[in-house]
């Protein structure tokens, strides 16, 4: 059961949800789950395994909760349930019943690795992907031309789609596109970015999704003054939501002065890492206090 859990965990994780899991980690006395029983839970919420049931199972699912929707990026926990009304000295789960034990659990917030879609498989695209590579995240590319997709170009790639942006956003919808937690548009061809993005808000807007919440990938453009202005007043003149539009960041990356393409990377990959961990570019350190 156990082992279940914890594929079912990694799996969700991957498919881009953050994922809490419980685990007995110690008992004493007369108990209703055992040493080692764990129990996982996302959002919906949907769950899977035991802890053992009845109340204590009530009292840390509500603790899971707090921490699956806590911002930024929450930490894990130990709690320990005196299982009898009159425990002292630590947290009483009041249970109709008479067990007496004592049980301490583990809390862990499992966080998504970002997965990033590069639409457009050229230089600031691998170089992104190489930092990518070193973070441990996970890309995939996207492009109409076959020597910018292919495995020499992008070899650490988890998808390599060579095809036209119709073919591409034809075999997608709102929900197969939130196993990315970000989309690049780093195209060569302006009207071919300006489809691509088009394409994604049709999609986010029939699901009645921003680019960035409640589970909808980040949408990131790079580009000029000029291309932006463009690229919005084209999805407004089209009827798109105007607050899905403004969620699209354009220009991507911190503002740190990169230029090259192995420098844009570095200002992409660490505003996604920002935006992972729920922080603001430039915002206070423990320094800022003294």
């Amino acid at each position: 059961m156990g082992l279940d859990v914890l594929r079912w965990a990694l799996a969700t994780c991957d498919a881009g949800q953050r994922v809490v899991l419980a685990s007995v980690v110690t008992t004493s006395g007369s108990v209703p789950g055992k040493a080692g029983a764990k129990l996982a839970l996302c959002d919906g919420p949907t769950w899977v395994g035991t802890v053992g049931g009845a109340g204590l199972e009530e009292r840390v699912k509500a603790a899971m909760l707090e921490r699956l929707h806590a911002p930024g990026r929450p930490m894990g926990e130990v709690l320990t349930y005196g299982l009898h009304r009159g425990a002292k000295g630590y947290e009483v789960v009041a249970l109709d019943s008479l067990c007496g034990g004592r049980v301490t659990v583990s809390i862990d917030v499992l966080h998504p690795t970002p997965h990033v879609l590069l639409m457009g498989g050229g230089h600031c695209a691998v170089a992104f992907a190489k930092v990518a590579d070193q973070l441990g995240w996970r890309t995939s590319v996207q492009d109409t031309r076959e020597a910018y997709a292919d495995a020499q170009q992008h070899p650490t790639a988890e998808e390599r789609h060579v095809s036209s942006v119709e073919a591409f956003l034809e075999a997608e919808d709102a929900s197969s596109l939130t196993r990315f937690t970000d989309i690049l548009l780093l195209g060569h061809d302006h009207a071919e970015d300006r489809a691509r993005l088009h394409g994604l808000l049709e999609r986010f807007s029939v699901a009645e999704m921003v680019p960035g919440q409640h589970g909808a990938p980040r949408i990131g453009c790079i580009g000029s003054r000029a291309k932006w202005t463009s690229f919005r007043d084209g999805c407004l003149e089209a009827g798109l939501a105007e607050a899905a539009v403004d969620a699209v960041i354009c220009p991507i990356g911190l503002n740190i002065g990169a230029e090259t393409p192995e420098e844009i990377a570095i200002a992409v990959a660490a505003s996604i890492m920002a935006a992972q961990a729920g922080l603001a570019p430039g915002a206070p350190t423990w320094r800022d206090a003294l």
